[in-house]
């Protein structure tokens, strides 16, 4: 029976790929069965259009023809304490512009993108936010720019790694706000599965994932599968249509972007992915077995290091690696018939002890008076006004040049 509403809770994400919004609806999700109101923000909705747009693409394009670049900046802020304050002050502006999504009746706030802590923790910690700041993170690295003064509890998952803090942070080990679908015993079996999906029933099948943007050196990666001849790659290219029709003329199992991902995770052996963020975790809660295999820079080598280490994943170097890799893990396996194999997977049972962060959120929210956003005064709403005027000015012009160096970078 489904309890009266217990007090709103606002959860704030990021349109950038899909993994943190896929977090936040899924806690959203879990928030609403316990009674909740919740209120979905994104975070680069506070922006300026043009802005919001610039950084989207800059970010994009970064990943896509600078990743060089992306690990330097990622190397820059994890060691320099002066990175993470320009991104507090740069979101600074906008701060009034949060706060009047955050309702009166708000209990908690609750983050699944890095940025908005550098944002709402100080809000929290100057007071001008009554309510707890919990944050949720997506990768298994906690790297500085997800930790701000002001947060209250950051959920992490198990394994997961801290990077040095110039401050004492509150970390929850919780389970991987992953859809139950992945974590339960499934309805189909994999024959059935395969089915579904037009695959081969008596072929081992490598499932070749890259997140909503199909990021990193995926064309190589599914070339250097194929070779292996020990498996077929099935390839989800997300929303990037022009990958997929690359790929397509080469490869017959490729598609774009799957609403029924535990179905086809059931259709698989492996998975092999590259960044180790909520597709990795899908995959680890469904007990499928993980290879990581040329991570993309930054935040996908840190988690792969991580996953690596903790023997969640096995990090496979280079080509000549990935077969011995495929066929230890048949071995373990058993290599059982693919057209057979209904047999069960131990499913989620790294995590399945860790609490659920809907859990920690809804004891903070239910123990929190109900303060929200504290209103300004009308001297210092005029000096914000001023301030977001400004700092959007600034912030639109920093965005196109920015946008336009990375689009003269890729065409060269």
């Amino acid at each position: 029976m489904r309890e009266e509403s217990r007090g709103r809770v606002v959860v704030v994400s990021a349109d950038v790929g899909a993994g943190h919004d896929t977090a936040a609806a899924e806690l959203a999700r879990r928030l609403c069965e316990r009674g909740f109101l919740v209120d979905r923000v994104n975070l680069l909705e506070t922006l300026p259009r043009p802005v919001r747009w610039a950084f989207r693409e800059a970010y994009r394009g970064i990943l896509r023809w600078l990743p060089w670049g992306y690990e330097a900046l990622f190397t820059v802020t994890s060691r320099s304490r002066r990175s993470v304050t320009v991104i507090r002050v740069l979101l600074w502006p906008v701060r009034r512009r949060m706060r009047r999504r955050i309702p009166p009746d708000t209990r908690a706030v609750v983050t699944t993108y890095p940025f908005a802590n550098q944002l709402l923790g100080p809000l929290r910690e100057r007071r001008r936010l009554g309510v707890p700041v919990i944050t949720y993170v997506t990768d298994f690295v906690v790297h500085p720019t997800w930790v701000s003064p002001g947060v209250d509890v950051y959920c992490a998952l198990r394994h997961a790694e801290l990077r040095p803090v110039t401050h004492p942070v509150t970390v929850e080990e919780v389970q991987p706000l992953v859809p139950a679908a992945f974590t339960t015993t499934p309805r189909v079996g994999r024959r059935e599965a395969r089915a579904r999906f037009g695959l081969p029933r008596h072929e081992r099948l490598a499932l070749i994932v890259a997140g909503a943007w199909g990021a990193g050196d995926v064309e190589t990666t599914v070339a250097e599968v194929a070779a292996t001849g020990c498996v077929r790659p099935v390839v989800v290219c997300g929303r990037n249509e022009a990958l997929r029709e690359r790929l397509s003329q080469a490869h017959e199992h490729v598609l774009g972007w799957v609403d029924d991902m535990p179905t086809l995770m059931r259709a698989v052996d492996v998975v092999v992915e590259n960044a180790g963020g909520l597709t990795c975790q899908e995959a680890l809660a469904s007990g499928v077995p993980v290879v990581t295999y040329r991570p993309i820079a930054g935040h996908g080598r840190a988690n792969a290091a991580v996953l690596a280490r903790s023997g969640l994943t096995r990090w496979v170097p280079s080509a000549r690696h990935l077969r011995p890799a495929f066929d230890t893990l048949a071995a373990l396996d058993g290599d059982p018939p693919a057209g057979a194999g209904d047999g069960e997977r131990t499913a989620g049972g790294d995590w399945a002890s860790s609490t659920d962060p809907a859990q920690l959120v809804a004891r903070a929210a239910s123990a929190a008076p109900v303060v929200g956003a504290l209103p300004a005064g009308r001297v210092r709403t005029l000096v914000t006004s001023i301030g977001d005027f400004v700092g959007d000015a600034t912030a639109v012009l920093i965005a196109v040049a920015q946008s336009a160096t990375l689009t003269r970078t890729g065409r060269r």
